[in-house]
């Protein structure tokens, strides 16, 4: 919670190393050298059509005027599909297909062999972590929440975790932002690219340090409630211990 005193300097610090470090081991891993200016888009889980890991490239002409408008776009994909999953196997084709179709005009890297040590180094070296799931399947969203503890917001569908943790423009950003309503994925794609274009780009490119109050907001608000720590307690006190009885109680009845 006291994220909120940090110095904003301090925070862009800190996340240009983080960047830097993601950046170093996607040049050793394939040769290719990003650039740290650029706005870098994370997206790493379960290949698997509900996830929808291809909406962004839904209007290919339009991710390349929104570069050529606002700045240029970096996105930097992980994740495994699982054997059995053609479906999954098949969106990831998509990413590859995707990414030699806009080269020039944004990059796009796919990383081999996601693991937890790739997983650390995306979710504090990204600048926002996308999350496109096909509400209301997604069950939780636990890289979003490890993103927010390094200080990067999510633009992600208000499903999961993100329909607690989302706070418009302070703690990150929201994909076509009712839940209330059905969901869309023609609505989805509009909004995701408007929200890109016309919010988060401008504020990266030309409020940098109001770019970093939404990272500070994200450790301070989601960092300090979204944690094992505050999960394990609730479990606890709402369902392993009994009304009226106090855990130690609780220990010496059952041995």
């Amino acid at each position: 919670r006291y994220a909120s005193t940090i110095a904003l300097d301090d925070i862009r610090d800190a996340h240009a190393r983080a960047k830097n470090d993601l950046f170093a081991e996607v040049e050793r891993r394939t040769g290719k050298v990003l650039d740290p200016a650029a706005f870098t888009i994370g997206f790493a889980r379960r290949s698997t059509p509900y996830k929808r890991a291809d909406l962004i490239f839904t209007d290919l002409e339009r991710l390349r005027r929104m570069t050529r408008r606002v700045g240029p776009l970096q996105i930097i994909y992980g994740g495994k599909a699982h054997p059995r999953d053609d479906w999954g196997k098949a969106l990831i084709g998509k990413i590859f297909a995707a990414a030699k179709a806009l080269d020039g005009d944004v990059t796009v890297l796919y990383l081999e062999n996601y693991d937890m040590n790739l997983g650390g180094l995306m979710t504090a070296g990204v600048d926002v972590w996308l999350n496109t799931p096909l509400r209301p399947l997604e069950a939780s969203g636990t890289s979003g929440m490890k993103a927010a503890l390094n200080g990067v917001p999510s633009l992600s569908v208000l499903d999961g975790w993100w329909v607690e943790g989302h706070i418009e423009g302070v703690t990150g950003w929201a994909i076509n932002g009712d839940p209330s309503l059905p969901s869309d994925p023609a609505n989805d794609i509009n909004a995701l690219y408007l929200t890109l274009e016309r919010t988060i780009l401008p504020l990266y490119y030309g409020l940098p340090y109001a770019f970093a109050e939404v990272m500070r907001n994200a450790i301070a608000l989601n960092g300090s409630f979204f944690n094992t720590q505050r999960m394990v307690m609730q479990y606890v006190r709402n369902a392993y211990q009994p009304s009226g009885q106090s855990l130690v109680e609780r220990i010496a009845v059952e041995g």
